[in-house]
């Protein structure tokens, strides 16, 4: 099965995504998933200018979506892209966080996106890490409040972490779930840990958009790189859904993609066993994997095995 990218259409008649329940997009590198993740966004940006109305984009942080924010920050520079007409909505920021911190949020995304693109100050909202506990409550309720009051997003960018949470939602999270407080997973924390110099300075808290507020997105990317995030990114797609793999609630939405580098869809049985699923191009590489899959599955030595039946 080759690498290039397959429309909607193309992925659901396909025989070797039968197996995947979210629609899926591999690309050979993350910088060309990027770029096209932040050309759709771009497009979307530019038909809510045309109509005279709000672009409301929910975003994200951590490494995933750097390439998207730094081409959207391109296409404003050297394209023209206006950001004037678009709100957003970050997913999530550690409890407490001090907006000034080197591993705030707040500092990520201005560093990223915000400073160099022509957003109003006002139509930026991120989870605040300085309320007070008492504060909390109220706040995540307003910020529900304000995403409503804007018509809701329109697009959601999400990454997907080792536990399989998107946002702060880790596993255990339910699928109608709203802005909160949550406890973060102990591998997020080492995942977090070199940000922090040391496991020990990662909070153990933050408040996150829920897998519900995430949900009423119209329309929602996922994104993941890298041979890390294979295994749980084939649980989220090829699984049924499960608050044990929290992106695998995405089954559930309408207009989801999953975007992904080559390294990171190397799990997926398109790329790691398709000849279970339609006829191949056989290759060297291809009959090698298919003969060392065969053994394991049949937990036999390759001459034990009657290979009259592999003709």
């Amino acid at each position: 099965m080759s690498n290039k990218v397959l429309t909607k259409e193309k992925w659901e008649a396909s025989p070797f995504t039968k197996k995947e329940k979210i629609h899926t997009q591999l690309y050979e590198t993350s910088f060309s998933a990027s770029t096209a993740i932040a050309v759709e966004i771009a497009d979307m940006i530019r038909e809510k200018q045309s109509l005279d109305e709000f672009c409301v984009l929910g975003l994200a942080t951590g490494s995933s979506p750097k390439s998207v924010y730094k081409e959207l920050v391109r296409l404003h520079k050297e394209e023209g892209l206006s950001f004037e007409n678009v709100i957003t909505f970050n997913l999530d920021e550690y409890y407490p966080m001090d907006p000034n911190a080197l591993q705030s949020y707040v500092k990520f995304m201005h560093e990223q996106l915000f400073d160099h693109i022509d957003i109003k100050p006002e139509n930026i909202h991120i989870p605040e890490g300085t309320l007070s506990k008492t504060s909390v409550g109220d706040f995540c309720f307003s910020y529900e409040e304000e995403i409503d009051k804007y018509g809701g997003l329109d697009i959601q960018i999400l990454g997907i972490g080792r536990t399989g949470h998107i946002g702060f939602n880790e596993p255990g999270s339910s699928s109608q779930s709203m802005t909160r407080l949550v406890n973060l997973d102990s591998i997020t924390r080492m995942d977090a840990a070199s940000d922090f110099f040391g496991e020990e300075n990662v909070p153990i808290k933050a408040i996150t958009m829920g897998v519900g507020t995430i949900m009423k997105a119209r329309r929602i990317i996922i994104m993941a790189w890298g041979e890390t995030k294979a295994g749980i990114v084939a649980q989220a797609i090829e699984n049924s859904p499960s608050d044990n793999v929290p992106a695998s609630y995405l089954q559930f939405h309408p207009n989801t993609s999953f975007i992904l580098d080559a390294a990171a869809g190397s799990e997926l049985s398109r790329r790691k066993i398709p000849w279970t699923l339609g006829v191949i191009d056989w290759n060297p590489e291809l009959t090698k994997r298919a003969v060392i899959w065969l053994c394991e599955t049949l937990t036999k030595a390759y001459f034990e095995i009657d290979r009259s039946r592999l003709q």
